[in-house]
């Protein structure tokens, strides 16, 4: 009977171990992915956690800009970025999925009829 809760508590905490490890999206990712237009890119965020409260920048081509209303809830992330590139500001929606150490994004352009996917993989620290 004592060996059964053992077994038990050790498999509960491994479990929640787990579960909060993979839940973690806070570090460095870098993703390379083709934009609608069909240039490839590459960004690298850079993810704060707090609670669920996401924050952090991204950086790509044309330098770092931070990120805007980020939400972590479970394994689901999303967030936007403002960029300016000259005529206007643009706003790009990301909606993400984590696994382990990637994030699948959906990139939606807001006002516009166009989204990208791309996957961003954690960097080693």
């Amino acid at each position: 009977m004592l060996s059964r809760r053992i077994l038990l508590s050790v498999f509960a905490l491994v479990l929640a171990a787990g579960m909060a490890w993979s839940g973690d999206v806070t570090g460095t990712w870098t993703a390379e992915f083709t934009t609608p237009r069909g240039d490839t890119r590459e960004s690298t965020f850079v993810f704060e956690v707090a609670g669920e409260e996401l924050t952090g920048t991204v950086s790509g081509p044309r330098g770092e800009t931070p990120i805007e209303d980020g939400k972590v809830e479970g394994e689901s992330i999303t967030f936007t970025v403002t960029r300016d590139f000259g005529r206007g500001d643009m706003k790009f929606l990301y909606e993400g999925t984590l696994s382990a150490d990637e994030i699948e994004m959906t990139v939606t352009i807001e006002g516009r009829d166009r989204t990208f996917d791309m996957t961003a993989r954690r960097v080693a620290e």
